[in-house]
């Protein structure tokens, strides 16, 4: 799949945080900051139903967007030639084959940097490893939803899961995963399946992990419910700080108790339970 960059100049943190989340009511799919710089990525296919309301948006704001087409050749080769290590507080390290081994006794996973989504990079997949590792998901089964990589599925599995359903809906996504679950050795215990919210039903999970965004999260969010065991944990980030109320009330309508919140760079993960 083919995508674009928006590229949107900002004065500071504030202003950048709120141009996230406008644009999410949009169909981008992964955000980028670096400093005075906004990068949104938005599949080539899905720019031309809203780029009049984007362009108006950001007319608004008294800023300018540039959106530049990224070819997959391109965007592969981006991320290959530029990934570092991601470190998750000594316990994890998620790398790339071309870096060194982690240190003995500390958990890895491997990624073969394919896709700009769920890299490790993003605070959100930072934020969910981390709770995972807190997490007994021994013996449990569970589902990564909207999995892209399958660095959160692996990491569950590699955590003791019995097994894991990764579900994305991009074939590049999809293809990714498959190749990175090969690569960590924990083929035998993920699943990947092709789709959207519509492949788990009927299906039953001990714990499932949804980094999205927060309208496909408010969304699915009753599908989630439905298939997810008494007592089971959900675990949902790719959200800001100032989403937190809404998705808290929105599991709770849905029988969901929270249970935690972490924040990482203004990017939260949410933590409920089944009662």
């Amino acid at each position: 799949m083919d995508y674009v960059v928006l590229n949107v100049a900002v004065s500071d943190a504030e202003r950048c945080e709120i141009l996230v989340a406008e644009l999410s009511e949009y169909p981008f799919e992964s955000f980028e900051t670096e400093p005075h710089l906004l990068k949104a990525y938005i599949p080539c296919e899905r720019l031309a139903d809203c780029k009049e309301d984007v362009d108006a948006l950001l007319a608004r704001y008294g800023v300018e967007g540039r959106y530049v087409a990224i070819e997959t050749q391109n965007w592969n080769a981006l991320w290959e030639s530029n990934f570092p290590e991601v470190d998750v507080e000594g316990r994890l390290r998620i790398r790339a084959p071309f870096h060194a081994p982690a240190p003995a006794g500390e958990m890895e996973v491997v990624v073969m940097p394919r896709m700009a989504f769920g890299t490790g990079h993003h605070a959100t997949t930072w934020l969910v490893s981390r709770a995972l590792l807190d997490l007994d998901v021994r013996g449990r089964r569970g589902l990564d939803m909207g999995s892209g990589t399958g660095i959160l599925s692996i990491v569950a599995a590699k955590c003791g899961a019995s097994h894991v359903d990764a579900v994305d809906i991009d074939d590049w996504a999809d293809a990714n995963c498959r190749e990175n679950i090969a690569a960590n050795g924990v083929s035998e215990r993920i699943a990947p399946l092709l789709g959207d919210v519509r492949r788990i039903a009927g299906r039953h999970y001990d714990f499932i992990v949804a980094n999205i965004n927060r309208n496909i999260l408010l969304a699915d969010l009753g599908a989630y419910a439905a298939t997810l065991a008494p007592g089971g944990d959900l675990l949902m980030s790719g959200f800001l700080e100032a989403d937190v109320p809404a998705i808290v009330a929105a599991a709770a309508a849905e029988g969901l108790e929270h249970v935690a919140t972490a924040s990482r760079e203004g990017w939260c993960m949410v933590h409920v339970r089944k009662a």
